[in-house]
């Protein structure tokens, strides 16, 4: 299986982010900045490439493409989630954010209407 980009991954990263952004009130546009931004966009980012390998069972490398980052970067902030869940106010919030996510269906153009044009 070849580790580049996937649409897949993309999106896998995008709903991350979204949730991530959307739980901690932080712009998603902050999370995909090239640069490592404020301290509240970091640990956003942090949460959302966290939730991206477990949520979406992605691998580190699969995760660090679709962010546009090193995977020794997705691996920090991976461990950095893990030791931050040993508080259990942290555990419970994390965990249902992965939950939201797991339980998200899966992408499908099925339902997507496209209306005709004039």
């Amino acid at each position: 299986m070849s580790h580049s980009l996937k649409f897949g991954d993309d999106l896998a990263a995008r709903l991350s982010a979204g949730v991530a952004s959307y739980a901690l009130s932080t712009p998603v546009r902050a999370v995909f900045e090239p640069t490592r931004g404020s301290a509240e966009a970091a640990f956003a980012r942090k949460v959302a490439m966290y939730l991206c390998h477990v949520a979406f069972e992605l691998s580190l490398t699969r995760v660090a493409g679709a962010f546009r980052r090193d995977r020794s970067t997705v691996a920090q902030a991976c461990h950095y989630v893990e030791d931050r869940r040993e508080d259990p106010a942290f555990d419970l919030w994390i965990t249902g954010l992965e939950e939201m996510l797991r339980d998200a269906p899966a992408p499908s153009r099925k339902f997507l209407e496209v209306e005709a044009g004039p």
